[in-house]
This record gives C-alpha cells, sequence and structure tokens, in this order.
C-alpha cells in the first residue's frame, strides 16, 4: 500500500496543507491553544467555520475505494436498507461498490496518514496534542444521505470536513441504551439538541463520549482526527502482560512441616502467607510505569508491518545522508519519549543525554534536517531502525 498510495497521492492531490504553529488561531476557530485546550478539549464540543481556508480534501472518493481495496487496509463498508445496519469489514473488491444500487452506505478507512503523506502532514497541525494520544486520520466517503448512525465514541476527535457536505448532529445526552442485534454500536433514542450543516474547511470537535449522528447532504468526504482514550482497565491488563516477561520472583512453594488437615479441600492459611509473601515480591514505580506507556503506545497496530529497504545503503553511505539529506519518520512509525529514554514501534532505547536530544527532536518532528556532526551511538542506533524500515534516508542521489 505505501509503495503505490505514497507516490500516487504525492503527485496528485494538490498542495500540501501546512499550518505552523503561528496559525493556529486560525485552525481553532480565533482561541489560542491555550484558550481551547482550557475550554473545550476534554469538555464540550466546538464548531469551527473555515479552520482551513480553501481545504477540499487529500483525495477523491475513488481514491479512498482503492485504498479500501488495498490488501492491507483497515477498512469497512457500512449499509442502511429497510431501517436495517450492516457491516463489512475489508479489504475490499472493486466489485463490492458495484453492487450497493440506491442504499445508503458510507466507506471509512483508518490510518490514511500511514499511506498519505499530506495526510502525516495534516496531522502534524494538531500537534498541540501529545503524540502519545493520537489514534490516526480516518476518511469516510458516502453518497447523499449515507452515515454511521448516531453513537458516541470513546475518543477526543476533530471531524474536518473535504469534499461535500454533511449534516453534523450531536447531544450530551446520558442515554446510551443501543439498537438491540445491530452490527454497530447505534444509539436507539437519540435527541438532537444541536447540529449544523458542514462545507468544505469547516471543523467539528467533539470530546469523547458525546453522542452524534452525521448525514451526508451530498457526496461527502470527512477526514477524523481520532485521539485515543484507553480505559483504565484496558491499562490495567496490558500493563500485566508487559510485567509477565519482567516478573522474577525466586524460590518455590515448600511445606516440609505439612500437618494433616481435618479438610483436605481447604486451602491453608499457611499456603495463602506463603504465596501472599511471594507475590509481594513483584513491584514496579514511576519508571516501570513511564517504560509500559512508552511501549504499548507506541506499539503499532497488529495489521501493520515494516519492510526494511530494498537496497539499504552501507553505514558509510547512511551517515553521509545525516550529513547531508536527514532522515524521516516512515509514515506508519510510533515514536514517543519520556527521561533518557526513547519508544519506537514498541521497543525502548535508552540514550545518553545528547543523543536523547536529537532524538526527541525527530520524534516530535518526524524528521531531522541535515546534522554534520551526529554522535556515534545515534547514527548506529538510526542505521538499526533505517534497515528495520521504521526511518527514510533522504539522499542527495537517486541509488
Amino acid at each position: 500500500m505505501k509503495n503505490y498510495f505514497a507516490a500516487h497521492f504525492y503527485e496528485n492531490s494538490g498542495r500540501t496543507i501546512i499550518l505552523h504553529m503561528k496559525n493556529h488561531l486560525t485552525l481553532l476557530g480565533g482561541l489560542s491553544v491555550k484558550e481551547f485546550l482550557r475550554d473545550y478539549w476534554q469538555k464540550k464540543p466546538l464548531l469551527i467555520r473555515q479552520a482551513i481556508p480553501g481545504f477540499k480534501g487529500l483525495l477523491s472518493p475513488q481514491q479512498l475505494v482503492d485504498l479500501a481495496c488495498s490488501d492491507d487496509a483497515q477498512a469497512r463498508l457500512i449499509t442502511h436498507k429497510r431501517k436495517q445496519w450492516q457491516l463489512q469489514q475489508g479489504p475490499f473488491e472493486p466489485e463490492d461498490f458495484s453492487h450497493l444500487g440506491k442504499n445508503l452506505w458510507t466507506v471509512l478507512v483508518q490510518g490514511v496518514n500511514h499511506a498519505l503523506p499530506q495526510a502525516a502532514e495534516l496531522i502534524k497541525q494538531f500537534s498541540f496534542i501529545p503524540h502519545a494520544r493520537l489514534d490516526d486520520l480516518m476518511v469516510s466517503y458516502a453518497p447523499k444521505g449515507g452515515g454511521v448512525g448516531p453513537h458516541f465514541d470513546p475518543y477526543d476527535v476533530f471531524l474536518l470536513q473535504g469534499h461535500g457536505h454533511r449534516r453534523w448532529q450531536i447531544s450530551q445526552q446520558k442515554d446510551r441504551t443501543l439498537v438491540e442485534g445491530a452490527p454497530l454500536r447505534i444509539l436507539q433514542n437519540f435527541v438532537v439538541e444541536e447540529e449544523w450543516v458542514l462545507e468544505p474547511g469547516d471543523m467539528l470537535y467533539l470530546p469523547p463520549q458525546c453522542a452524534h449522528n452525521g448525514i451526508a447532504e451530498d457526496d461527502c468526504m470527512t477526514y477524523s482526527i481520532g485521539f485515543r482514550t484507553p480505559s483504565y482497565q484496558e491499562l490495567a491488563e496490558q500493563f500485566l502482560v508487559y510485567m509477565q516477561d519482567r516478573v522474577c520472583v525466586k524460590g518455590m512453594y515448600a511445606d516440609p512441616d505439612l500437618k494433616v488437615q481435618p479438610h483436605p479441600s481447604e486451602i491453608s492459611t499457611d499456603m495463602l502467607k506463603q504465596v501472599e509473601h511471594a507475590i509481594k515480591q513483584i513491584s514496579w514505580g514511576k519508571r516501570g510505569i513511564a517504560d509500559f506507556l512508552g511501549s504499548y503506545l507506541s506499539e503499532p497496530k497488529p495489521h501493520i508491518f515494516f519492510d526494511p529497504p530494498a537496497k539499504p545503503l552501507s553505514f558509510e553511505r547512511f551517515e553521509q545522508a545525516l550529513q547531508q539529506g536527514g532522515i524521516s519518520l516512515d509514515l506508519k512509525t510510533q515514536m514517543l519519549c519520556h527521561d533518557d529514554t526513547v519508544f519506537i514501534n514498541g521497543t525502548a532505547h535508552t540514550v545518553k543525554k545528547a543523543g536523547y536530544r536529537i532524538l526527541r527532536e525527530l520524534a516530535d518532528s518526524r524528521q531531522l534536517a541535515a546534522m554534520p556532526a551526529i554522535p556515534a551511538a545515534v547514527a548506529e542506533l538510526l542505521y538499526q531502525w533505517y534497515a528495520d524500515g521504521y526511518i527514510i534516508a533522504v539522499t542527495n542521489k537517486r541509488r
């Protein structure tokens, strides 16, 4: 998917939208980042007219359908006919879209920022939210009347309108009763409190659990920039998975002074005390929690794979690329930092202070300009990531 779509869209989708931090007032409807975070983030919806003036989208409906048909696409096709909802999971075949007839339908493709350079650039405009919270960019297309029904999501989302117009209805209702038997989490008793029609360049921010319903007014494409809010249950379960490979409890259960029990089916107090003592040896601190979070939040989704370079540079040529051209993260790479540790695609690396600053800059901006001098240990680590397909070297000559 990466090789075809990255090149194809880069050449055919028009100018790249780049908004620097100084222009965030436009993106947030005249609010500063500080005002937005204080008054709206995780608190209440915000409608922003012409958040990105002139924005028409990054790809056509047909290009989105092509992407939904690629082998490693994470795509869904939702149809609504005679009050019945149906859900199909991708990847799809082109014929799946030619048989839809007059049904109301929507196709949604997750992780478009992993396939399309302009989508990755678009996401950068939301870097005032920490990268650890970012999920992905999802793009949806629906003909007139299409949508996925009234629902609520457990994450923050910016709904940026591309091609066409979409009517958004929202509600802060507490009733979470779902339509029984539906393959989607459709609200049974949705009560519209506010609604607007968004045109290209308009954007709607919704905090978690805000009920909403989007209906296409015409052929319509929406760009959804989502930020994950994992439940504590999810984090606790994954932390225990993380810990199971790192726990070392010495010794084994023993009872050389075992006494006859009047009831052999009962677990004895002595056994409980002994096992309790052993389990109490398991401990963790802030460093362990940080290492878990960095590894877990940077772990790619299960369907994501990395391809090593077909004709890798030698280490010497790679160093020259660092010094003369720079590097960038692969579109699918996730990179986070904490203290003296960098996390890339689920793996932690502890580095010295000077190296950490360089790698943090790479994580922040997803690229590094040419660097005349770079610590040897950092160059070696970057070369390892390059060989794994995590980063891309920018060379001055084609090879």
